[in-house]
């Protein structure tokens, strides 16, 4: 493969990124702004390091001289991915994450234009966030063509990544979203509860802005779209109580205590952990005649989907050089790519 960078290549993902790359004899970049850790780590596995933060864009271009790639790891990406996006496209530089945000998928989306001209792939969400899912999308869509409905959901076994959790916080006082005729809605938080079963079990779930509201329409057109992550029912109570105070919820203190408390979560689980705890993936499609397919995928813990994905996607940008512009993952590498990681299974 050509030259990349992994960017934020201290944190608790990308080092399940670097695992991967090594053994596959790769000798990526590493970078990030923490300069300890990060020459710490190079050194380690006798890599080239670059420190560097993404708040001075006058410096990014020389940053990022002769790198063909850069897979961005670094949240909170609301506010990392522009400017890493921004120094890609003036150097020529492909341009993929692991963000699940509605708002990055839309500003890269919105770049795509000059992602064409400059001959750079742009992939948002190339990890759990949203591979699983977008591919759950793609693959309904293919079996029943004229979808005019499109439900996903989520049971992240082990629970949430402190990313994701950092990112639910930043959308709290934004509330809810979901897709209708086409357009992105603004709904209260925990709009909609319902159920979803899976080997005779049923689990409780309610509507989230996960980043498949955004990316599932670009692949799939599908007009209407909801997307819901099961939880406890308490917890769900909770997060519709939180509507009454929703404008308090982007005070800035406010949510410098909420990030905390998701923090104390902790970078990620053990890897016995990871190994024991896995997800499942729900889609329904349904037509305006009400036909309706159903589909069910099983994936490992998250974590170890993110790696695998996120170094499988970059492997085929670098190997196979599609066109310029903005992709989903299911436009860039198909909705089986999921299928052929490991551990991933889809039933029905």
């Amino acid at each position: 493969m050509g030259g990349w960078m992994l960017y934020g290549a201290n944190g608790y993902t990308a080092r399940l990124i670097l695992e991967l790359a090594l053994k596959a004899g790769e000798r990526p970049v590493l970078a990030g702004r923490n300069s300890a850790e990060i020459n710490a780590l190079a050194r380690e596995h006798g890599l080239p390091a670059r420190i560097f933060d993404l708040e001075h864009p006058d410096t990014l271009a020389s940053a990022l001289n002769g790198i063909d790639a850069v897979l961005h790891c670094a949240g909170p990406f609301s506010a990392t991915a522009a400017p890493m996006l921004e120094g890609c496209l003036q150097v020529g530089a492909h341009y993929l994450d692991i963000t699940g945000e509605i708002g990055v998928f839309k500003h890269c989306h919105e770049q795509h234009e000059r992602a064409r001209e400059r001959g750079i792939v742009v992939l948002p969400g190339a990890g759990f966030d949203v591979v699983p899912t977008d591919s759950m999308a793609a693959l309904l869509k293919r079996a029943l063509p004229e979808a005019h409905e499109l439900v996903l959901a989520f049971d992240a076994g082990g629970g949430p990544s402190q990313g994701t959790a950092k990112t639910a916080v930043e959308g709290l006082a934004a509330g809810g979203k979901v897709r209708r005729n086409g357009e992105l809605v603004t709904v209260p938080l925990a709009y909609r509860t319902r159920e979803f079963e899976f080997d005779g079990e049923r689990r409780f779930a309610m509507t989230i802005p996960w980043g498949d509201v955004y990316t599932a329409h670009v692949s799939t057109g599908i007009p209407n779209i909801e997307v819901y992550m099961a939880v406890p029912p308490a917890t769900a109570a909770r997060v519709r109580r939180l509507n009454w105070v929703r404008p308090l919820l982007g005070i800035g203190f406010v949510q410098r205590w909420l990030k905390a408390q998701a923090s104390k979560r902790g970078p990620g689980p053990s890897e016995e952990k990871r190994g024991r705890t896995g997800s499942v993936i729900w889609g329904e499609a349904r037509s305006a005649g009400g036909r309706e397919v159903r589909k069910v995928l099983t994936t490992p813990n998250g974590y170890d989907l993110t790696a695998h994905s996120a170094f499988g996607i970059l492997r085929h940008v670098l190997q196979h050089r599609p066109a310029g512009g903005y992709y989903t993952p299911s436009q860039l590498v198909g909705p089986e790519f999921v299928l052929g990681l490991p551990g991933v299974r889809l039933h029905g």
